[in-house]
């Protein structure tokens, strides 16, 4: 397994300027990122709503990548939206999904048949015409750079060590730093969009 962090420390070497949906990588993302107004860290809009996000920037922006970091939990909660963005087919659209085998931001409840889900199989089933899996930092590092370079949509599962949090959310650490209006306005404001 990894560690969300340092996945996304390999994965911010590749980035170059694409859009970044971190979903529920964002809190490590935030550290990260040098081109914060291409980011979109909406928190938690509703289980499941990353996808969907994701793929109305990919329609939107079809000259720069969209690079979505969804979760097992935020897929199981949306499996009609793995065959709508295969329908759709964005040649700029990269789907990763950070398995932890739990709902981490609840309490770390185990999500259904954790460990059976082979969710790069359920992403070619719904007709994703690339898909991998991987549990080992080295081997996501040595597949990144062409898998950046193929033609979306892609999807790429990461099992990653489970950070569990139970604080109350109230009491958390806010790890945004820009509420969504705000991340709505620089986005629209960098991509010269209305």
């Amino acid at each position: 397994m990894m560690h969300t962090a340092e996945l996304l420390q390999i994965f911010a070497q590749h980035r170059g300027d694409a859009i970044i949906v971190p979903g529920r990588g964002g809190r490590h993302w935030v550290k990260l990122t040098e081109h914060e107004k291409l980011d979109a860290p909406l928190g938690d809009p509703a289980m499941g709503g990353h996808a969907g996000f994701a793929l109305g920037l990919a329609l939107a922006q079809p000259n720069r990548r969209v690079i979505l970091f969804d979760s097992e939990g935020d897929t199981l909660m949306s499996l009609g939206m793995l065959a709508t963005i295969a329908e759709q087919a964005p040649p700029n659209f990269y789907h990763f999904l950070l398995d932890n085998e739990c709902y981490a931001t609840t309490g770390g409840q185990p999500v259904p048949n954790a460990k059976g889900v082979a969710y790069d199989v359920l992403a070619r089933g719904a007709g994703y015409p690339r898909a991998f899996a991987f549990t080992e930092l080295v081997e996501f590092s040595r597949h990144l750079p062409a898998i950046l370079s193929a033609p979306g949509p892609v999807f790429v599962a990461l099992k990653v060590v489970p950070e569990v949090e139970n604080s109350p959310i109230g009491r958390r650490s806010r790890w945004q730093t820009r509420s969504r209006e705000k991340v709505v306005q620089d986005l629209r404001a960098e991509l010269g969009a209305r």
